[in-house]
């Protein structure tokens, strides 16, 4: 076993109040562990200076400003200044709850790996939207269960939001790479090739707060659906017709309606409404909230209808026409 010294990697653009709240959830971790957190501002116009020097008396931070250049980038950065030799790569709007240390060190203390991701979940402070949200993108009945389990070590793919990477994997990958989204699976699938393997820590969970409106939802899950694409070109062992499942679902939504409004056809409209309803109870068992409950619904079909589209559009760009990603979708793309 090696002598683990941490680095937690965080970048932060503009949100000095979610920095402020992660930084008071490492003064709750338990356990005597000796740690650094390197925070990288990347060319915020709000600056979280201000509020991370309320802690640098409490909490071993470096605090680093650089010119926008996106988050995998700014990670790289990060990493690159760390004086640890593994390091932990968080997102500014997660909390950590107050064992999390103690289960990675746990885990990587019986079974080393060199890169590790962690779930999220929904705490009891969230608001209903960010709950409703969480259980569309972590539910085994929507998408949550897409990048495989702790049985499938060898497929796992991390996601930057609570990810953990050896000094070394950081070294012999580079680390990220410029696309946003997908930088994270782009590395787990780098690092896979390089003969590493990866792993899910089921107890390491973060409560990820998700600071989003129903349209930055949307848009966020639409680019997810652009990017998969894009990574099937790139590694090609990684396609899959899961992926598709959005697409198909959302498809199969849609001929259902008009199936019932042209020919009066109901039993395909029966699976969606079973479905729904399934997911409904689900929800309502999950937060005893029925408000949280329909917007977890609501939540669905935009992640389905999001991530759908978004994946096809790329599908026809980039697997069917040829065209090169980073012409088409320009906008999915930092330049270093």
């Amino acid at each position: 076993m090696k002598d683990l010294s941490f680095s937690f990697i965080i970048p932060v653009f503009n949100r000095p109040q979610e920095i402020k709240e992660l930084l008071e959830s490492f003064l709750g971790l338990e356990g005597n562990y000796n740690y650094e957190i390197v925070i990288i501002e990347d060319g915020s116009t709000e600056s979280s200076q201000s509020v991370i020097e309320e802690f640098n008396d409490k909490l071993n931070i470096s605090y680093y400003f650089k010119e926008n250049t996106g988050p995998g980038n700014s990670r790289n950065y990060g990493m690159r200044k760390a004086k640890g030799n593994y390091y932990i790569i968080l997102d500014s709007d997660v909390l950590l709850p107050s064992n999390y240390l103690t289960e990675v060190m746990s885990f990587l203390n019986v079974s080393y790996y060199d890169c590790f991701g962690g779930p999220d979940a929904s705490h009891p402070s969230f608001s209903n939207l960010q709950k409703a949200i969480s259980f569309a993108m972590t539910s085994v009945i929507t998408t949550g269960g897409i990048r495989g389990g702790k049985k499938q070590v060898n497929k796992f793919q991390p996601r930057s939001f609570n990810m953990g990477i050896s000094k070394q994997a950081f070294i012999d990958s580079g680390g990220f790479g410029s696309i946003h989204p997908g930088e994270d699976p782009d590395l787990s699938l780098r690092l896979l090739k390089l003969g590493y393997k990866t792993v899910l820590i089921p107890n390491a969970f973060v409560y990820h707060k998700r600071r989003i409106s129903w349209s930055k939802f949307y848009k966020q899950v639409n680019r997810f659906g652009m990017v998969r694409p894009i990574l099937n070109k790139w590694h090609p062992n990684s396609s899959s017709l899961v992926y598709w499942f959005p697409t198909l679902f959302s498809l199969g939504l849609l001929v259902s309606f008009v199936l019932y409004l042209t020919i009066s056809l109901t039993w395909p409209l029966y699976f969606y409404i079973v479905y729904f309803v399934l997911a409904l109870l689900i929800s309502f068992i999950t937060y005893k909230n029925i408000f949280v409950a329909i917007q977890s619904v609501i939540a669905i079909l935009v992640q389905f209808f999001g991530y759908g589209y978004g994946f096809l559009k790329s599908s026809i760009y980039v697997a069917f026409l040829k065209r090169k990603p980073e012409e088409v979708f320009s906008y999915l793309f930092f330049n270093k």
